[in-house]
């Protein structure tokens, strides 16, 4: 297969939808030869922050020197960037040589009888087969969803494993309490890592503390509440954390101090399990680390603002940072949700800070919801609304609306967020 056959098989796939449990990924690893089997890992679960404290980890450990993978999902502008190591995504040339030994696998598995793999479990297995062939010392792996049964899951060399703030999300599959919605997530944890956690719900933090004493792992818990010397400006954060003093981010978005707290608290078990990473890595990787789509101003004029808030938690989060940075501004939303989230709780955190609101549906997406259908559930909370019949459309419209008071705000799902930053730039160079 070429990159486009690759990416037709790809989206074959995806039409199966959704399996969760480890049995047809076990089953496809075996046929692919386990490459997972001499990589190391920090495997990362949770609801919220996964991705950046990805982020922050794989440039400081980048930094150590050490050759460091990192797999996410879900990309925002290229396929490719969902496999990265050092930094660098894998070439289209390499994504169509993993899918088709994959492609072939699958079908010594259909001969055999057993039940094929969903795409998150071939983009998963390519990953692996990426990692393997380029040597990487340590993976930064993020789950897909939940975590004792995500297919990430598989793996055994886990040396630290991460909880990220777990909320309210994907309940149809994890649960309707965060206490089950919790105990997948911690299913990450296993018998000889070290466990790391961000500060939780207590209901939360009992069933983690629960499995690490269940399975004599060590557990370090996150702190935020000893952030200090905090400075915020629009292009960079500056604070102390315990032993770590003037760490400087460039990721904006209150949260984001939490996030590059946990992800220094993950430096220290990293630590305590053998690995060596001075302070001036930490400081560099800090620096250096960004993350596409999360409270990333993409213009100035007009300010336009993406952000991938696409559940309770993130809204409410993202709310507080719109407030903080911009409080006497006209705030215009283009918004956008997949139909299947619970988008009620969003349009309730954040629809109340906005002077109007443009509706979109990510195009191509049988899981996004009508523009039209969205903003008839915007009208129970804000009346100026308007439905755009494309992405196109919405970023005319708010620049319409916009003047130098405004600051255009795009959020929601990440696939429709990476077109609107791509229109946005296409618009400034004059393509």
């Amino acid at each position: 297969m070429n990159y486009t056959q690759s990416m037709e098989f790809v989206e074959e796939v995806s039409k199966r939808g959704s399996i969760l449990g480890l049995e047809s990924m076990t089953t496809l690893l075996e046929y692919l030869g386990n490459p997972e089997e001499n990589l190391n890992f920090v495997h990362i679960a949770g609801t919220n922050g996964k991705g950046s404290v990805l982020a922050y980890l794989s440039c400081i450990l980048q930094a150590a020197g050490y050759r460091t993978g990192r797999y996410c999902s879900p990309s925002v502008y290229s396929y490719c960037e969902k496999f990265q190591v050092n930094q660098i995504p894998v070439s289209k040339i390499k994504i169509a040589s993993y899918m088709t030994v994959i492609q072939a696998a699958m079908d010594k598995i259909e001969a055999d009888g057993h039940r094929l793999p969903t795409v998150f479990e071939i983009e998963t297995a390519a990953a692996f087969l990426f990692f393997k062939e380029k040597k990487c010392d340590i993976v930064i792996l993020e789950t897909g969803m939940g975590g004792s049964t995500d297919a990430t899951n598989v793996i055994k060399n886990t040396k630290v494993a991460v909880i990220t703030p777990v909320g309210m999300d994907h309940m149809e599959w994890l649960g309707n309490r965060l206490e089950e919605i919790a105990d997948k997530k911690s299913g990450i944890i296993k018998s000889g890592c070290i466990a790391v956690t961000a500060a939780q719900e207590e209901s939360v933090l009992a069933v983690i503390e629960e499995r690490c004493h269940a399975l004599h792992v060590p557990l370090l818990q996150s702190e935020p509440d000893k952030i200090k010397n905090k400075t915020n400006t629009k292009s960079r954060q500056k604070f102390n954390y315990g032993a770590h003093h003037n760490i400087s981010i460039q990721m904006m978005g209150l949260y984001q101090m939490e996030n590059a707290a946990l992800a220094l608290d993950v430096v220290t078990a990293l630590n305590m399990a053998g690995y060596k990473i001075e302070e001036q890595a930490v400081r560099e990787g800090m620096n250096q680390a960004t993350w596409p789509g999360r409270f990333e101003i993409i213009s100035k004029s007009p300010c336009i603002l993406v952000d991938g808030a696409h559940n309770e938690a993130g809204a409410k989060r993202l709310a507080q940072s719109l407030q903080y940075y911009f409080p006497e501004k006209k705030l215009i939303y283009i918004f956008g949700v997949f139909a299947d989230k619970a988008y009620h709780e969003i349009l309730r955190e954040t629809m109340h800070l906005a002077e109007s609101v443009i509706t979109v549906a990510t195009p191509g997406n049988v899981r996004a919801m009508p523009a039209y259908d969205l903003a008839c559930e915007v009208q129970m909370y804000h009346k100026n609304v308007t439905a755009a019949d494309s992405l196109e459309e919405a970023v005319e419209i708010a620049e319409m609306l916009a003047d130098d008071n405004s600051v255009i705000v795009a959020f929601g799902t990440l696939s429709f967020i990476g077109k609107i930053t791509q229109i946005v730039k296409l618009k400034k160079s004059g393509s």
